[in-house]
């Protein structure tokens, strides 16, 4: 089991704290795990099995549990009397008016209460309503570069491991399968799973084919700009027939389950965020090649996801960034404040035509926040007038 560490101390972190710790991100991306490993820790300081009360909700020894008093009585049968009781409810949007039991027991003495869910409605409407000011979200994706490292030898190849991240998937079930048959098969079950669980029987879309074509569009066009109109005039022009609103319901679905990222455009020059120009990211590059197949053409784009999703998990606000006529990877936001970002799977030619074009938007940016190129060349940490060239995966292991 790969600890997950960085969640661990989160929640660590928080534990005890008056707030309701709500773990979310893409099914299989590790959220009942974790919640073990936390258990574990709480173990090992001295909290008692009474004291700890963990349901999944998607297991069939709850099935008769269904709406939030049937939770909420469930649970308080359970509560120990005078000391800490730990309350872990995973997937529990499968709940009907689950926020109503949530919030019965967040306001008992004596109840630290951890949830999970996979979809970002979970966060929204009455949950966000009710619990105002009360819950903090921890965002989790599936394994990063440096914890996927972490499962094997030391000394392995890390250009190996990188060839084997982006196509056998950062789930950390896949890691346990061996053969590439049972890792797509794997894969296309999470898929199959999000698309009619979270989405078909929540949003009721009457065409499945559909959802799925606009998957593999998007998963065709990651990073690139991509309207909601351009999707809908390719479907047509295949002979498919899907109108503009019909295409931001499903990217609304998709976003919502985790699949697709989207990340708005910041104008530098202007400091304004502008509302036309967005990218999509999908969440795992594995769960792109079981549906898309093998592209090594994409291999720049397939480096730009992959830095994306790292700088979300480094805890980074993350747009587009628009410089004049140019436009620079990623704008991030963190503690420190403002970075940038460029990324290009390789600047090295004959002319140096393809480090300069990379270079330029940076360039271009008179203030004095950190930039940054992420490449896969080997070469050494080397400063082009303040830019910082930095091998990528020396990056994502840091």
């Amino acid at each position: 089991m790969i600890a997950r560490q960085e969640y661990l101390e989160d929640l660590v972190s928080f534990r005890d704290k008056q707030l309701i710790k709500v773990v979310t991100g893409i099914r299989r991306c590790g959220k009942s795990t974790l919640f073990e490993l936390y258990q574990d820790y709480l173990r090992a300081d001295g909290v008692s099995e009474e004291q700890i009360i963990s349901i999944n909700l998607e297991d069939g020894e709850y099935e008769d549990i269904r709406t939030s008093k049937q939770l909420y009585a469930f649970v308080s049968e359970r509560l120990t009397s005078k000391k800490m009781t730990y309350i872990f409810l995973d997937e529990v949007q499968r709940i009907d008016e689950f926020q109503k039991a949530v919030d019965g027991l967040f306001i008992k003495k004596n109840c630290d209460v951890y949830i999970t869910g996979s979809n970002a409605y979970l966060l929204s409407g009455e949950l966000a309503t009710l619990l105002s000011g009360r819950y903090v979200e921890i965002k989790m994706l599936p394994l990063s570069f440096r914890e996927y490292v972490s499962a094997f030898p030391e000394g392995t190849s890390i250009d190996r491991l990188y060839a084997d991240y982006v196509q056998n998937s950062a789930f950390p079930y896949a890691l346990e399968l061996a053969r590439p048959k049972d890792r797509r098969l794997y894969l296309q079950s999470i898929f199959d799973t999000i698309v009619v669980k979270d989405i078909i029987a929540r949003k009721r879309f009457p065409d499945v084919e559909m959802l799925k074509s606009v998957v593999r569009f998007m998963f065709h066009n990651i990073g690139n700009i991509c309207s909601t109109k351009s999707i809908a005039d390719t479907m047509v022009s295949a002979g498919r027939k899907i109108s503009v609103h019909t295409v931001e319901g499903y990217l609304a679905a998709l976003t919502d389950s985790f699949v697709l990222y989207k990340v708005g455009r910041y104008d530098i020059k202007g400091r304004q965020h502008l509302k036309t120009g967005d990218k999509y990211y999908a969440a795992d590059m594995g769960l792109r090649y079981a549906l898309l197949g093998t592209n090594k053409t994409d291999n720049g784009h397939i480096l730009e996801n992959i830095v994306f999703l790292e700088l979300l998990r480094r805890g980074y606000e993350v747009f587009i960034g628009k410089m004049g006529n140019t436009e620079v990877d990623f704008v991030v936001v963190g503690d420190k404040g403002m970075e940038y970002y460029q990324v290009a799977y390789t600047v090295i030619d004959a002319d140096g035509k393809t480090l300069a074009r990379e270079l330029a938007p940076l360039d271009a940016i008179r203030d004095h926040n950190p930039k940054y190129l992420l490449t896969m060349d080997h070469t050494p940490l080397t400063s082009h007038n303040g830019i910082k060239q930095i091998q990528v995966l020396d990056w994502l292991l840091k």
